[in-house]
């Protein structure tokens, strides 16, 4: 079992910065492929950004390519995303996601990861 805590929400202006953090519970966190996905209100979850098991591969979507950037301290058993140049359309709930990986792949899709956690509201402002 793996439990997931996000943090580092918060109401800003566009243009702003925000930093999420997601914290893993265990000892095994360097073999899970971490993910970001978001929810905005009448909005199916999408998926935001992904980082493979070590870190050395990552994907995101088109929508935050450029301007966010997602990565992880396997030490801390944390994978954090960096969002900046924040718009209106970034108002969703995020959520941190984890799939065990054997390999070095980047999981895309919201089916494919098993542990999901609470989520964190991110609201910007125009």
């Amino acid at each position: 079992q793996v439990q997931l805590v996000e943090s580092g929400g918060g109401l800003v202006q566009a243009g702003d910065s925000l930093r999420l953090s997601c914290v893993a519970s265990g000892r095994t966190f360097s073999s899970y492929a971490m993910g970001w996905f978001r929810q905005a209100p009448g909005k199916e979850r999408e998926f935001v950004a992904g980082i493979s098991r070590s870190g050395g591969s990552t994907y995101y979507s088109d929508s935050v390519k450029g301007r966010f950037t997602i990565s992880r301290d396997n030490a801390k058993n944390t994978v954090y995303l960096q969002m900046n140049s924040l718009k209106s359309e970034d108002t969703a709930v995020y959520y941190c996601a984890a799939r065990f990986s054997i390999g070095e792949y980047v999981h895309r899709v919201n089916y494919q990861y098993t542990y999901w956690g609470q989520g964190t509201q991110v609201t910007v402002t125009s």
